[in-house]
């Protein structure tokens, strides 16, 4: 239960406090519930979808999708900003692409980039909406975090005195490998293995820049996968 609530407390804004200090075993574990962390975000959307039933459809995605950046408090967001501000003023180079995620101030691309993913969000939750199709909003922020797991287990991490450092260091890798396959189960079944598949495709795409970048994935590049994953698959559901 401590890992839960360690992976409840950095993956959402949702109030959380518990009477401990987590080891480092804790930490480490807690990535077996990142999966489990998006489909309770997925199930509190589509709870929130439920209830503006009666709203303008516009209106309602539109209160969704805010909520959705409210209950993760822009944490991803953020780590695609940095990587579309890096892949752009990098110019290939390897330090200068690391150097400029960590520069909090957002430039333009930055900006773009948040713009285009958002409006992508909006319109696919629309159509879910429409279509009254909430079980794939449920199971979007899933994959996306199923993704962190993927990219851990396979990439190596090059941010040195990042959190992750310290998470990989204590991730019980063969549990992950569980976790992950079960996770991936069961939002093939639920939701179509094409889904599924498209969004490993795109995984791959987005790790291979990583390594072809960077030499490897950082805080920013998982953000980056998540939002990226997310919109994918729901933009896969509602054209394909």
């Amino acid at each position: 239960m401590d890992s839960f609530l360690i992976a409840l407390q950095f993956l959402t804004r949702i109030p959380v406090s518990y009477p401990f200090i987590a080891d480092d075993d804790a930490l480490g574990r807690s990535v077996l519930y990142y999966p489990l962390v998006g489909f309770v975000i997925g199930v509190l959307l589509s709870i929130l979808a439920l209830l503006l039933s009666g709203s303008p459809d516009m209106l309602a995605a539109a209160v969704v999708l805010s909520a959705w950046v409210g209950l993760t408090g822009g944490l991803h967001l953020d780590g695609l900003a940095d990587c579309a501000d890096a892949w752009v003023g990098g110019l290939g180079n390897r330090q200068r692409s690391l150097q400029i995620m960590k520069d909090p101030a957002a430039g333009p691309i930055a900006v773009l980039a948040l713009l285009l993913v958002l409006l992508l969000k909006w319109a696919a939750v629309l159509v879910l909406i429409q279509q009254n199709n909430l079980i794939c909003l449920m199971l979007a922020p899933l994959l996306g975090r199923s993704a962190i797991l993927v990219l851990m287990l396979s990439t190596p991490y090059v941010s040195p005195r990042g959190l992750a450092e310290k998470i990989l260091q204590h991730l019980p890798f063969s549990d992950a490998r569980w976790v992950l396959l079960i996770s991936l189960a069961f939002a093939g079944m639920i939701m179509g293995w094409f889904n599924v598949l498209l969004a490993g495709f795109l995984l791959l795409w987005i790790r291979y820049a990583a390594i072809t970048r960077l030499g490897g994935v950082t805080g920013d590049v998982y953000g980056a996968a998540v939002e990226l994953v997310e919109t994918a698959v729901l933009l896969a559901v509602v054209l394909l």
